[in-house]
């Protein structure tokens, strides 16, 4: 029987409103009446993810930043994986080449230098995610929803890794050319060592350390809790849930996944947008999967 539950958030436990439905979240809560843990594993920083789980009344433990940082469910720090500071700056030095717009995660929160790109770069992922909506909506949508998020603008990014109490997690790249522009510039990423590189969009790149993934945080949690990979069931839509996908025993990939990740899981559930994830758990309890 499954006793352990991790769940990507954008693109799979997450609706078009950014939302988890009430539909999700009483499977959940079904899962958890019968003793079954649910734990959310995502790209997001804490303060990005624990919003949307606030709002659904779900209080859990959290892999965040593609398994860079865990945290218990009362929120206490387990695990952290970080990019060595000369690494990081080198990846700047390349996103920069490649006129690219990244953001840097730290254990002192997220960091940008150009808010007027991050509101582009989240409306365009918007837009491609949900294409009735128009550019316009987009922006406002945009606008809206990084209000409620922490983050910092400053000026320099590099005198900010530099800072002695500060560690990287994980960058992440945006371009509204998508791969056109983000492959070269991964292509070059991979000549340098130790990370993991990934995307939870057409739009982006995630660089995390080579121990920041989530299939690797998913095993360091289920070996904590004494829980085999037998019984652990990962869901996920994109490329950073692969890794999650390929270690558990039963795994489900959304209707509205990328056609390669979907090989990549054992099963297949409805979209995002059709309580897929509900419908995982509820599926995986009923046939004792």
């Amino acid at each position: 029987m499954i006793k352990l539950i991790a769940s990507d958030m954008d693109g799979t436990l997450l609706d078009s409103k950014m939302s988890i439905s009430k539909d999700n979240a009483s499977a959940i809560r079904e899962a958890e009446r019968l003793g079954v843990e649910f734990m959310v594993a995502t790209g997001r920083a804490y303060t990005e993810a624990k919003p949307a789980l606030e709002e659904a009344g779900i209080e859990c433990a959290m892999i965040t930043l593609n398994g860079a940082k865990v945290f218990d469910k009362e929120g206490n720090s387990l695990f952290t994986a970080g990019i060595e500071k000369t690494i990081a700056t080198e990846i700047l030095d390349i996103l920069e080449t490649h006129n690219i717009y990244f953001e840097v995660s730290t254990n002192k929160g997220i960091y940008s230098e150009k808010q007027e790109k991050r509101i582009e770069n989240f409306a365009s992922h918007i837009a491609t995610t949900m294409p009735h909506l128009t550019y316009k909506v987009a922006i406002a949508m945009a606008s809206a929803h990084l209000a409620l998020l922490d983050i910092t603008y400053i000026e320099d990014m590099r005198a900010l890794i530099k800072q002695e109490d500060i560690e990287v997690l994980k960058i992440i790249g945006f371009s509204m050319d998508g791969p056109k522009v983000l492959a070269p510039a991964s292509t070059h990423i991979r000549q340098l060592a130790d990370l993991a590189i990934t995307s939870s969009a057409q739009n982006n790149i995630e660089i995390n350390h080579k121990n920041a993934q989530k299939g690797i945080a998913v095993a360091h949690v289920a070996k904590n809790r004494g829980i085999s990979k037998e019984e652990v069931m990962t869901i996920g839509d994109n490329f950073n849930d692969v890794s999650m996908l390929q270690w558990a025993e039963v795994s489900f990939a959304m209707g509205n996944a990328e056609l390669e990740v979907k090989d990549h899981a054992k099963y297949v559930t409805s979209t995002n947008l059709e309580n897929g994830v509900g419908e995982a758990i509820l599926r995986a309890i009923r046939e004792d999967l």
